[in-house]
């Protein structure tokens, strides 16, 4: 027994000798990294004397067996503290505050020779930490095997997931307790075009977390390049998460060079749900702009021909006259058209003059390239060229129409998961669309990957999506890529990539419809990383009156799809109804018309992850603000003050609300719209029906405007 006792108390020397501490700026958080017994490097994080992260080991496998786990001594190790504001290109505040303390830890492993450092952050949000693999001799090209970063949880939270997939983030999210995930695991697994689940534990970041003690936790990951998206697998019987890498086709996870660092893994906490979607620390572990000259990049607010073809009521395709089509050998000039391809010359001028009436920047034009015939499923390689319109597309003459009418168009470069075509064709599409005014690409990547056996989130196509930003950026180009890796704040770096899919949008409210709560979870997650092309503004909710085979409900209230376009925070924000049905409901659109897109400053007012967000948000170099809040399953009253605006101005603000009979599934157009006064001493109670919200726009008032208003 005494024998036992003294080799613990050896134990514990070694460890305490080993640790090192860091503590964040305003001292809440504490990190603690220490060598355990055999070497294995390990970590614990504490908020205000809570646990937050249990002890948990660091490394990676490799794939030929000298595993960076184990067997490490201690270094010399460094610390520093950094302090600077820099401001974005666009973004939610006009400068953002880059403050942290930094432990750099050198490890050697004597058996290989081999050296790491561990590099740990702590911002006054939360922590950040990457391996980092120095210039050295017993280390140069090294394949790894699985990274095995863990994250142990202090209890048994409650988590706002969405399941492990190396090809799509497209799925609802599931709140419930850790240990209830492998129970619902396979309810959760709803269809898509590509999906590889691979673990009944298996989910996705960036996950929400909140502990019964009241922290709110997220996990993530920062600057993915040149390496495969990380996912988190669970051991539900002791709460430790473990890293799960994107594998190649081959099953490997990543081709390393020395020098070379990871990307950075990050854990934000708070006991204020408003800290964590106000959180910039994961742009913060990104580099800064590498584009000089950024006069280019340009917060946009369009309309597109899209909807109608996502709902049914037109197609992408030119003609229904062959089985299949190939580039280059079918005949489209002598086609039959179907009589419903929605990218013809008329309907797109339709589109250019209500874009141009209401005041919108421009006009995204999808299925305007041959090939949409037989586009999809087929893995084919050489499916678009991006540059040869159908027959009634002019493409010429829309240019000409578009620029009489001060509107730009939008290219849509649909890939069918064929990175490498894409890669081909790149420098052509680019030029094409310079050529002719096109300044901003939607790109996406429905379906399974080319190269075959290649997942949508690994190092090569994660690499791919990286090439395809900086190409465009030589060609001043904005980029929106969909279905691509979800953003971890490269945006950042390369601020052309103005927008990102990368969850369940707009579009799955006409593939059966999202959950009611979807988007009071959203900014708690996805866009932690970066802005969402949410596609929001949908007035019509009945999808059968587009199409009667499509019996989709929109499962939102029509406020509610108003205050997406603040609660959602993106610089590129489209209107994507349709025109007529905008015309029903001028009243309401005004909003839309006026709210901003690029911001010198945002408030977190309300929130609480899959329940609600209320978000006020000050538009860029203006005095005006504008408010969105959004509800979740269940009705709600949310009680707000005005102490964001500037004291002794009295304002004009107009409340577009749910009706008091408002529900999103039976009533989601009943709304009500007035206009008060308000001063920055005012406070609002506004009820928030089930899948509703509100907007409000705030103007500073003049003396014939508040003629007959009403103080709030």
């Amino acid at each position: 027994m005494k024998r036992l006792a003294l080799l613990a108390c050896l134990w514990l020397f070694t460890l305490v000798v080993s640790a090192q501490q860091l503590f964040s700026p305003d001292k809440n958080f504490q990190l603690s990294f220490s060598l355990a017994e055999g070497g294995v490097p390990s970590y614990t994080l504490s908020y205000k004397g809570k646990a937050v992260v249990l002890p948990s080991k660091l490394g990676l496998e490799l794939k030929d067996g000298k595993h960076l786990t184990s067997s490490f001594t201690l270094g010399p190790t460094q610390t520093t503290t950094f302090d600077e504001t820099w401001a974005p290109v666009w973004g939610e505040v006009k400068t953002i505050r880059n403050h942290y303390n930094e432990l750099a830890v050198t490890l050697n492993q004597a058996a290989t020779g081999r050296k790491m450092v561990v590099r740990f952050r702590l911002f006054d949000d939360g922590l950040g930490f990457r391996y980092e693999f120095p210039q050295q001799d017993k280390l140069v090209y090294f394949v790894v095997k699985e990274e095995k970063t863990q994250f142990a949880m202090a209890g048994d939270h409650t988590a706002f997931w969405i399941p492990g997939d190396y090809d799509t983030q497209e799925y609802d999210y599931t709140t419930s307790k850790l240990s209830e995930i492998r129970g619902l695991m396979q309810k959760a697994i709803t269809p898509n075009a590509s999906q590889t689940p691979f673990s009944p534990t298996g989910v996705q970041t960036s996950l929400m977390l909140k502990s019964a003690n009241g922290l709110y936790i997220n996990l993530h990951e920062a600057a993915l390049v040149n390496y495969p998206a990380m996912h988190l697998n669970l051991d539900d019987k002791h709460m430790v998460f473990e890293s799960w890498l994107t594998p190649d086709a081959k099953g490997d996870k990543g081709y390393l060079q020395a020098p070379c660092t990871t990307p950075w893994r990050t854990v934000l906490v708070s006991n204020d749900a408003r800290a964590i979607a106000a959180s910039k620390t994961i742009y913060n572990l990104n580099e800064p702009s590498k584009i000089k000259d950024v006069s280019w990049i340009k917060p946009v607010k369009y309309v597109g021909v899209w909807w109608e073809m996502i709902t049914g009521k037109s197609t992408w395709a030119y003609t229904d006259q062959y089985p299949s089509v190939q580039l280059g050998v079918t005949d489209f000039k002598n086609a039959k058209p179907n009589g419903k391809h929605g990218a013809n010359t008329a309907n797109v001028k339709k589109y250019i003059d209500f874009a141009a009436k209401h005041g919108f920047d421009a006009v995204l034009v999808e299925g305007w390239n041959v090939g949409w015939e037989d586009w999809f499923g087929n893995s084919k390689d050489y499916v678009f060229d991006f540059v040869t319109p159908y027959p009634d597309f002019d493409v010429a003459g829309l240019r000409d129409y578009a620029r009489s009418k001060g509107v730009k168009l939008i290219m849509h470069h649909e890939t069918s998961g064929s990175a490498r075509n894409y890669e081909r064709h790149m420098d052509t599409a680019y030029k094409f669309m310079k050529q002719y005014g096109y300044d901003a690409v939607k790109s996406g990547y429905v379906g399974n990957m080319l190269p075959r056996g290649e997942y949508h989130y690994s190092q090569w196509i994660n690499n791919h999506y990286q090439y395809a930003i900086e190409k465009a950026a030589q060609y001043q180009i904005m980029v929106n890529a969909h279905e691509a890796v979800r953003p971890t704040g490269i945006a950042r770096t390369w601020p052309n990539l103005i927008g990102n899919e990368a969850a369940r949008g707009t579009e799955y409210q006409s593939f059966g419809g999202s959950k009611p709560n979807h988007v009071a979870i959203l900014p708690f997650t996805r866009l932690l990383g970066g802005p969402m092309d949410y596609t929001p503004g949908i007035f019509e909710m009945d999808l059968r009156k587009l199409n009667p085979s499509n019996g989709s409900w929109v499962n939102s209230t029509l406020a509610n799809q108003l205050a997406l376009y603040v609660t959602l925070y993106s610089p590129l924000q489209m209107a994507a109804d349709l025109p007529e049905h905008y015309d029903r409901f001028p009243d309401a659109f005004q909003f839309i018309k006026d709210v901003a897109v690029d911001w010198d400053d945002s408030k977190y007012l309300e929130a609480e992850p899959g329940a609600y967000l209320t978000v006020a948000r000050k538009a860029k170099g203006k005095s005006d603000w504008f408010v969105g809040s959004v509800g979740g399953n269940d009705s709600r009253t949310s009680t707000i003050g005005f102490d964001f605006l500037d004291a002794g101005k009295t304002y004009v603000a107009t409340i577009y609300a749910d009706a008091p009979t408002a529900h999103f599934k039976n009533n989601p157009q009943a709304y009500t719209i007035r206009k008060v006064l308000v001063t920055n001493k005012s406070k609002l109670s506004q009820f928030v029906a089930p899948g509703g919200g509100y907007a409000i726009s705030i103007v500073e008032s003049d003396k014939a405007a508040v003629k007959g208003l009403k103080k709030l």
